[in-house]
């Protein structure tokens, strides 16, 4: 069971200035503005650095892994461009985070990670959250989730070569998917891609750094 702390007039003070951050760095859609309002960063972060929750940084979580900024998690958000009705599967599902704020925009959320132990986590803070419409599962996500395809969104928070087959193959036409690409830590774009009736759409919309998307499942499970 998590505690969530309660707001208080300092805590509506960071609010305030973790949302001017995020309008700063290119997040203007409102929606996502409010969903990362209603989500609090906090419970997602853990240890020595949760007093940095409310920074516009990534920061290290466990099983080797990390929790993106702020900024990255809206601008990834925002391009893919979620309507209610739409059943969105994410890609490594890390401290839950980003599939909080997917939770409030889409009808339903798949979110899979190689590491049995975020993924414990993560449903513990999802339930303390009554945020009824995640389904977390361990999995290899290079492979995406036949069963429950075609999505209308598929965001990916770990970086691959190129945008994997199985997903492109999972996103129904009209979707989008939301990935970094590139063959090294140091080279990373993000890129929206759109399936449409005569084929696939690239956008290249900045760079990134992210950790690289693994086959298999992680030891820890």
């Amino acid at each position: 069971m998590i505690d969530l702390p309660e707001d208080t007039p300092s805590d509506a003070e960071r609010k305030m200035q973790f949302l001017y951050a995020l309008r700063s760095k290119g997040v203007t859609d409102n929606n996502v503005l409010s969903a990362m309002e209603a989500v609090d960063r906090g419970p997602f972060i853990r240890g020595l650095f949760a007093e940095r929750a409310y920074e516009d940084m990534p920061l290290p979580i466990a099983c080797g892994q990390t929790i993106s900024q702020p900024s990255v998690v809206g601008l990834m958000t925002q391009a893919l461009e979620i309507t209610p009705r739409d059943k969105v599967l994410e890609i490594g599902t890390g401290s839950g985070y980003q599939a909080a704020i997917l939770s409030k925009l889409a009808r339903r959320v798949y979110t899979i990670d190689r590491h049995r132990r975020l993924v414990h986590e993560a449903r513990a803070i999802f339930d303390a959250l009554d945020l009824n419409n995640i389904t977390a599962i361990t999995a290899d996500g290079s492979f995406g989730l036949p069963e429950q395809a075609p999505f209308d969104r598929i965001i990916v928070t770990a970086a691959a070569e190129d945008p994997p087959g199985p997903l492109l193959a999972q996103l129904k036409e009209g979707g989008i998917m939301v990935l970094p690409v590139g063959q090294s830590d140091a080279v990373q774009h993000l890129i929206r891609v759109r399936k449409t009736a005569q084929g696939l759409e690239y956008d290249e919309m900045r760079a990134v750094r992210f950790v690289p998307l693994l086959e298999g499942l992680g030891k820890d499970t």
